[in-house]
């Protein structure tokens, strides 16, 4: 349990650090060039909340308590992502109007690259600190 927990804690808090970079200061004006109308000019909190702590429940159980190393779980975190994301940014692209093929590659690979990277992070930290 205490394994568990902490590689909840360093996965969630890695992919959140990453994330909030990546959309708070990288890509903010990006994203509302691309998306424009469809932004709401503050994000629902609580929604956002639900999404991260079940997302990165889905990346603990799937991948970093089962993973064999870091370097498994940086792949599998990025097949993870792979799928996620391409759901989520593939169906957009599809419905959506005004959701292009440039926000839907972006979006993809940075939920690739965010998944693996916390993941192993989450795998390592709980590694180090979540023996017995």
């Amino acid at each position: 349990m205490k394994r568990s927990l902490i590689a909840y804690v360093a996965t969630l808090l890695t992919f959140l650090l990453l994330d909030g970079i990546w959309l708070g200061l990288l890509m903010a004006p990006t994203y509302r060039e691309l998306l424009g109308s469809l932004m709401l000019e503050k994000p629902l909190l609580l929604p956002a909340a639900v999404f991260y702590c079940l997302y990165v429940l889905g990346c603990v159980v799937f991948v970093v308590l089962p993973a064999l190393s870091w370097q498994w779980a940086m792949k599998r975190g990025a097949l993870l992502g792979l799928v996620a994301y391409g759901t989520y940014d593939l169906t957009n692209w599809a419905t959506l109007r005004g959701w292009s093929v440039q926000v839907t590659l972006m979006d993809w690979v940075w939920g690739m690259v965010a998944t693996a990277v916390a993941c192993a992070v989450g795998y390592l930290v709980a590694r180090r600190f979540g023996r017995r």
